[in-house]
């Protein structure tokens, strides 16, 4: 079953000579399930590609359909709570609030709208990512590691639609990186998440379900 499509879409910034295509005419679908991996080199859109698929920027042009809900029509109110409920985002620097603890950051999300924590899907999550003993310290003091299982623990507490992660090992050690592409893994072949990442590294990528090349704001190959 398709849980995205996009079609012909669209980012441009700038105006005349200085007009850039960050995403150029850009069209894919995604299967319910899927681990997808998008890659290409600093600069070529597959970041700008992800937020506007995760609803934190807009298209210039185009469409964009999450269980079939076209989501470039929905107006600011509508996309954040679209954005809270069916999108969970994993960023490269973890995006974890300092003040808050393990547990907290996890559940951030169930706060922010207004809904009460799963309590058995928190333990789980907590067990399943070996977070359990951490569940009251703060990030800074958590391995990278450990902060990044924090962060896709944080995005995988709304169980949403998709879960997107933007250069999840960019800033970690091999064996940390290791260690989350386990989780991410896990997330997509245990609890059925449909993944979709960004990275630059191909021998990350290889370890998605299909890959997707994009250059200069195009899609230039998929396999």
């Amino acid at each position: 079953m398709e849980i995205l499509k996009v079609e012909n879409l669209t980012k441009t910034y700038g105006s005349g000579e200085n007009l850039v295509h960050a995403v150029d005419d850009v069209s894919f679908s995604v299967e319910k399930g899927e681990f997808v991996a998008i890659v290409g080199a600093s600069g070529s859109g597959k970041s700008t590609l992800l937020h506007l698929i995760g609803g934190v920027d807009r298209p210039t042009s185009g469409k964009i359909f999450v269980d079939g809900n076209d989501i470039s029509k929905m107006n600011d109110d509508k996309l954040a709570v679209f954005r809270r409920r069916q999108v969970g985002i994993v960023y490269q620097f973890y995006n974890l609030i300092p003040i808050l603890t393990v547990e907290e950051n996890i559940t951030l999300p169930c706060d922010l709208d207004g809904r009460g924590v799963d309590r058995e899907r928190l333990e789980m999550i907590l067990d399943s990512f070996g977070l359990r003993a951490r569940r009251k310290h703060l990030p800074n003091q958590l391995s990278g590691g450990q902060q990044q299982r924090t962060s896709i623990a944080r995005a995988l507490i709304n169980n949403p639609s998709l879960v997107l992660a933007d250069e999840p090992t960019g800033n970690l050690d091999s064996k940390s990186s290791e260690e989350v592409m386990s989780i991410l893994k896990m997330c997509n072949q245990s609890y059925g998440q449909t993944v979709i990442m960004i990275t630059h590294n191909l021998d990350i990528a290889k370890q998605a379900d299909r890959i997707i090349t994009i250059s200069d704001g195009k899609i230039v190959e998929e396999g």
